[in-house]
C-alpha cells in the first residue's frame, strides 16, 4: 500500500488530508503569485534587518544558552549567529515581526468589542502576520542546504526556489484558515495557524511522506496555543512581537519529532469531547471557504508603515488633513473640537484605546496615539515614535489630541472590508472645530501597500532596498535582491544566506 492509500485508509480528519495534499500535490502555476513571493521574502528580510539595526533588538536573539555553537547549523542572516534550526526558526521570525512592519492578511472573525458605545457582538477580525512562517522556512531550509546527510530522495531540492513554494503554500494554508474561522473568539491567538502553516511546509522540506506530514499536522493542532491576553487592554505587552517565533519554533520541533518516529493524533479536530472542536473551538467546525491555491500571497498587504495595518487608511487621511489645516492655520492646542473617525469593525475592536500607554506594543495598537503622531508630526509614524523612549511617548499634545478623537464604525465600510472580492480597509476622517464648523470628511479606502493601490509595487521596492541598505552595502542589496529575483531557481540556500550572515565579515 503506496503511503497516499495507507492515509486514506486510517480514519484522519479530512481537514488534516486537504492540507498535507496541498502542500505535497498542489503545483504553483501564477506567475504573479511567485512574483508576489519574492517580494514577500525580500521585504521579511528587509524588515528583519530594520529590527537589527533598531534599538529595540530583543535581547534573545542567538543560542539559547550563552557560548554554545552549532555546527552547519542556520546562520541567522545580519548576524554572527550559527544555530541549530529551531532556535533558528524563532530567531528569524522575531527578527521579521518584532517591529510590526512586515506584511499582514486580514481574516473574518468574532469578537465582543469592548470601550466606547458598543456593547453588541459585531463581526471584526485579526491582522495576521503570514510572515512569521518565513522564519521556519529559511532556517530549515538554510539547514538541510549545509547538511546534505539530513536529506533524502524524497527532499525537495534546498533552492531559493523551493524556499519561495514553501511561503506561497504557507501564506495559503494560514490565510485561507483565517477567513472566516474565529480563533479569538475561544481566547486564543491567531499565531496557531503559523504554527499548522509552518508544520505543514516544514514536513515536506524535510522530505517526510504525506501520511507523515498528516502526523505532523494533527501534532501541531494537538499542542497547546497562546492566549490573546498579551495583544488587549492592560496585558499588552511584547509578547506580541516573538508569538510567530514561538510558533515556528514549536513547528520546526513537532516536525523533527514526527521525522523521529512519533505518531500523530489523526482525529485530533473531531474526536469528541477531547477533540479540538468540542474541547476548545465551543463545537464549531472549520470553515474553509475558499479551496487552497495562491490566492492568499496575491492578496496579501505589504506595510510601509510600523503600526498596526487596520489604522494604515486612517493614517494616511490624517496625513491629507493635516496639510489642509496646516493651510488654514489650524491651532491644533485651540481649535479643535473633535476629530472622527469612521473605520471598520476590526480597527474599531483591534485599537480604539483609551487610558495609559505602558509600552511600544501598546503604542503601535492605539489608533488615537498613531493618528496624534501623525498630526503633529506631518508625517508617519516609524518605530523610533512607539519607543519609551520617543519624545511622543510622554508629549502632552499626544495625550490631548488622544481625547479629541472618536472611533466609529461605518457598516458599509465592515461589509467592504470582510468582501473577498473588495477587501476594503477604509477609514473617513472629519475635524470637527471649536466653534461648531468642519472640514469635509477625508476618506482612503487602500492604503499604500495594498495590492489594489497603483503605488505599491515601486514603494515596497524603495522599502526594501532602504532596509536591506541599513546592514549591507550597496552592492551586497543589489546582490540579494537579482538572487531572489533571477536566480533563485539555480542558487543553494546556504550560498543565498552566506551573502546575508555577517560571521564572515568578522
Amino acid at each position: 500500500m503506496d503511503d497516499a492509500a495507507a492515509s486514506l485508509a486510517r480514519p484522519t480528519d479530512q481537514v488534516l488530508t486537504e492540507i498535507a495534499r496541498y502542500v505535497y500535490r498542489y503545483e504553483i502555476q501564477s506567475p504573479f503569485a511567485m512574483e508576489r513571493a519574492r517580494t514577500a521574502l525580500l521585504d521579511a528580510l528587509g524588515c528583519a534587518m530594520e529590527t537589527l539595526s533598531s534599538g529595540d533588538c530583543p535581547s534573545f536573539i542567538g543560542p539559547f544558552v550563552q557560548g554554545c555553537k552549532t555546527q552547519n547549523g542556520f546562520r541567522l542572516p545580519g548576524t554572527v549567529f550559527d544555530l541549530d534550526p529551531v532556535k533558528g526558526a524563532f530567531d528569524m521570525a522575531v527578527l521579521i515581526r518584532y517591529l510590526d512592519h512586515n506584511d499582514a492578511f486580514t481574516g473574518a472573525e468574532w469578537g465582543h468589542p469592548s470601550g466606547r458605545n458598543r456593547a453588541c457582538v459585531i463581526r471584526a477580525s485579526s491582522n495576521n502576520i503570514v510572515a512569521d512562517n518565513i522564519g521556519s522556512i529559511l532556517a530549515v531550509a538554510d539547514w538541510l542546504s549545509r547538511n546534505p546527510a539530513e536529506t533524502s530522495d524524497t527532499t525537495p531540492p534546498p533552492t531559493i526556489q523551493t524556499v519561495l513554494i514553501a511561503l506561497v503554500k504557507a501564506y495559503e494554508i494560514q490565510g485561507c484558515f483565517q477567513i472566516s474561522n474565529a480563533f479569538n473568539s475561544v481566547g486564543l491567538d491567531h499565531v496557531i495557524l503559523v504554527k499548522v502553516a509552518s508544520a505543514a511546509v516544514i514536513s515536506w522540506l524535510l522530505g517526510l511522506s504525506e501520511s507523515q506530514a498528516v502526523d505532523a499536522i494533527s501534532q501541531a493542532w494537538m499542542d497547546g496555543h497562546p492566549l490573546r491576553v498579551y495583544r488587549h487592554g492592560q496585558n499588552t505587552g511584547p509578547r506580541k512581537g516573538w508569538a510567530g517565533g514561538d510558533a515556528c519554533m514549536r513547528a520546526v520541533q513537532l516536525v523533527l519529532l514526527t521525522r523521529s518516529g512519533q505518531p500523530g493524533a489523526l482525529t485530533v479536530l473531531s474526536a469528541p469531547r477531547w477533540g479540538f472542536y468540542d474541547a476548545i473551538f465551543r463545537g464549531k467546525t472549520f470553515n474553509l471557504p475558499r479551496s487552497f491555491n495562491t490566492w492568499v500571497v496575491e492578496n496579501t498587504l505589504f506595510k510601509l508603515t510600523p503600526a498596526e495595518a487596520h489604522s494604515l487608511t486612517a493614517m494616511e487621511a490624517m496625513l491629507k488633513l493635516g496639510r489642509i489645516l496646516k493651510e488654514q492655520a489650524v491651532d491644533l492646542n485651540n481649535d479643535i473640537g473633535r476629530i472622527t473617525v469612521r473605520t471598520h469593525a476590526a480597527a474599531c475592536l483591534i485599537i480604539d484605546k483609551s487610558g495609559p500607554l505602558k509600552n511600544a506594543a501598546d503604542r503601535d495598537h492605539c489608533m488615537q496615539y498613531i493618528l496624534a503622531v501623525t498630526l503633529l508630526k506631518g508625517a508617519q509614524p516609524d518605530s523610533r515614535d512607539f519607543s519609551d523612549a520617543s519624545p511622543w511617548a510622554s508629549d502632552p499634545r499626544v495625550e490631548y489630541l488622544r481625547e479629541k478623537i472618536e472611533i466609529f464604525e461605518s457598516e458599509q465600510y465592515t461589509l467592504d472590508y470582510l468582501n473577498e472580492e473588495k477587501r476594503s480597509l477604509a477609514s473617513a476622517l472629519t475635524v470637527v472645530f471649536a466653534n461648531g464648523n468642519r472640514t469635509e470628511e477625508v476618506a482612503v479606502e487602500y492604503p499604500l501597500g495594498s495590492p489594489k493601490h497603483p503605488g505599491t509595487k515601486k514603494a515596497v521596492e524603495a522599502k526594501i532596498h532602504r532596509n536591506l541598505g541599513l546592514i549591507f552595502s550597496r552592492e551586497e542589496v543589489e546582490q540579494i535582491v537579482a538572487t531572489v529575483a533571477t536566480k533563485a531557481k539555480t542558487t543553494m540556500v546556504h550560498d543565498f544566506v552566506d551573502i546575508l550572515w555577517r560571521g564572515n565579515s568578522s
